[in-house]
Order: C-alpha cells, then sequence, then structure tokens
C-alpha cells in the first residue's frame, strides 16, 4: 500500500487528474476501475474522481510496487540537467517563481533534446530543496509568460498548482501590465497606441500584421512611449496590451520601426552593421517591468507590486554608446 499526503502545492485539482499525472502511463479506464473496487480511495472512503482535492487529503493505493512502478513511467524521473545556465531570480515564494530569460534560451522546448527555461527552474527548485524528485511524479513547475527566445526579460513560473494557475488567469484576462524596452529604428518622437490583426504562418514561424483584418487574423494592441531619441534611433518602453507571438517585434515593423537585431522582422543592413560592431546575436528587445493589481488569494503578497528585470550587457553597452546614460 502506498499512501499520498495533498500538500498545498498540489491541492485544487481534481483526483482522477491528479492520478493520470502520478501514474502517466496507466490506462484511461484504469483509475475508476480501481477506485470502484476501492483498492484506490481517498481519506479512507471510496471515491469517483471527481473530487477537488484539498490540503491534507490522503490517498492511499492498494496496489502492488511493481504496479505503481510500472504505470509511473517516466513522470518521477530528474529532469534534463541545466548545463552551465545560471538562473537569475527576481523573485519568489511558496507559489510563484519570477526569473530574468536570458536571450538564446528557449522559454520551452522545441524538441526533446532542448534544454528550456522550463528544464533550469526544474533543476534550481530540486536544487534548492523546494521540489524533490517525488513531487515531480505530481506537479511539473510550468512558465506563465513566454518569451521569444532571443528576447530577454522577466518570465513567471508557478510552484505550485495555485500559484500556475492564478498567474496563468492574469495573464489570460490581461490583469497584468507587462512592459519592455528595445532600441528600434528611426524616429519615434510621441507615444502612440496602435492596433493591427495578426496573421500566422506556422510553417515559416512567422507573423504578418495587416490594417484590416482576414479571416482567421487576431486583433493585436500595442502601446509605446519613447525614452530618447538620438542618430536615428529610438529606445522606447512598450506596453504589450494584448500578447500575441512575435507581436512586439512584428507590429513595429509594420509601422517602420524594426527592432535592431531582429533577424525575422528587422532591417538587414542595421543588423548586420550591429553584428559587426558589437558581435549582436539577438533583437534588442527586453521583458523589463511587471506591475501587478491588488489581489487576493495566493497572489495577494504581490498586490500593487513592481518587478524589474536588468537588460543584458551588451543591450545596456549598445544603449549607451547611442544614447548616452539614461538616469531613471
Amino acid at each position: 500500500m502506498k499512501k499520498i499526503i495533498i500538500s498545498e502545492r498540489e491541492e485544487g485539482q481534481r483526483l482522477d487528474k491528479f492520478l493520470a499525472k502520478y501514474m502517466d502511463q496507466a490506462p484511461a479506464g484504469f483509475f475508476y476501475k480501481m477506485m470502484r473496487k476501492k483498492n484506490i480511495v481517498l481519506n479512507g472512503k471510496k471515491a469517483a474522481g471527481k473530487e477537488k482535492l484539498r490540503q491534507g487529503d490522503q490517498i492511499k493505493l492498494f496496489l502492488s510496487d511493481e504496479t505503481v512502478e510500472k504505470f509511473t513511467g517516466t513522470a518521477g524521473r530528474a529532469p534534463m540537467q541545466k548545463g552551465n545556465i545560471d538562473l537569475a531570480v527576481i523573485y519568489e515564494d511558496a507559489h510563484v517563481l519570477f526569473v530574468n530569460k536570458p536571450a538564446g534560451l528557449l522559454s520551452q522546448k522545441a524538441k526533446p533534446s532542448d534544454v528550456s527555461l522550463v528544464e533550469v527552474i526544474t533543476e534550481y527548485l530540486l536544487q534548492s530543496g523546494s521540489l524533490g524528485p517525488e513531487d515531480l511524479r505530481i506537479f511539473r513547475p510550468g512558465i506563465c509568460n513566454r518569451l521569444d527566445r532571443n528576447t530577454s526579460g522577466i518570465v513567471t513560473a508557478g510552484k505550485s498548482l495555485a500559484g500556475l494557475q492564478a498567474l496563468s488567469l492574469g495573464f489570460k484576462e490581461r490583469t497584468f501590465g507587462k512592459y519592455y524596452r528595445c532600441l528600434v529604428k528611426g524616429r519615434v518622437d510621441e507615444s502612440a497606441y496602435i492596433k493591427g490583426y495578426l496573421t500566422k504562418d506556422k510553417e515559416k514561424n512567422q507573423v504578418t500584421v495587416k490594417e484590416y483584418p482576414s479571416e482567421g487574423d487576431e486583433l493585436i494592441e500595442t502601446e509605446y512611449r519613447p525614452v530618447r531619441v538620438r542618430d536615428g534611433y529610438t529606445l522606447l518602453e512598450v506596453h504589450l496590451i494584448t500578447g500575441k507571438p512575435h507581436q512586439i517585434r512584428a507590429h513595429l515593423a509594420s509601422v517602420r520601426h524594426p527592432i535592431i537585431g531582429d533577424p525575422k522582422y528587422g532591417d538587414r543592413k542595421e543588423n548586420n552593421r550591429f553584428k559587426m560592431d558589437y558581435g549582436l546575436s539577438f533583437q534588442l528587445l527586453h521583458a523589463c517591468r511587471l506591475e501587478f493589481p491588488q489581489m487576493d488569494s495566493v497572489l495577494a503578497s504581490l498586490s500593487g507590486r513592481r518587478f524589474y528585470a536588468e537588460a543584458p550587457e551588451l543591450f545596456g553597452k549598445i544603449q549607451e554608446d547611442l544614447m548616452g546614460r539614461i538616469e531613471e
């Protein structure tokens, strides 16, 4: 017999969903059959699977060790090693983790062999003792906002199911303020709100922004203000309102202000210049600030707070060379 005690990290999910994560190799009907036979019980009683789990609940599995091991599969294995990637932690509590993602690191895996920010975060939580290998059978940390591989800045992750759900809901409902800094070609002398319609090309992993919609297009909304303008370049602060793939990069390019270093939507001549002068290999786009409104539940401690991520050193050097030192 194996006993599982539900912690704060796992509470809030249905029993059947929890079991499906814990023994992810089991056939679909296995858990319901075992619950009918009372080989799986919740708090000593017969369960149906729809029960919402609470902290302190006890699940007992009257199954052989061989059966549990067989159906656990890979769920409890340690994650891929993070290699030489250092994790820059901005904020951490029992439910959430905010980090400063470097340019060049995937937010999530594109293929099985990749090491992404998710693996780096998981390894960090294992090494810090926030998670144990056994915990990975029933909960996997997940990120709640994604950045493109070559975009740096704040990424949020859930350390508990409640934290993961609350953050994900906030981003979905646009509750949080998301702000970026970028260096663009051309003069931008005034703040602006722009909208457009985004079309995805999944094969090329590229988007197009149009003024008027076609079937299947998505509305995008972006605000920006110039921080400093000098010598044909502008340092912009961008407020990302909608948050679609490649939105800032494609939207600014569509109004003739491409981001320096952007290989997909940028100006090739400008990019080559900055590559020659600085060795620049990523777009100068950085998720610099995250703002939270008044909130309750597991995010109450974040109410009214702002979190900042320092830009990459090369971004700072290029900015200072072109714009001078900016005191804020």
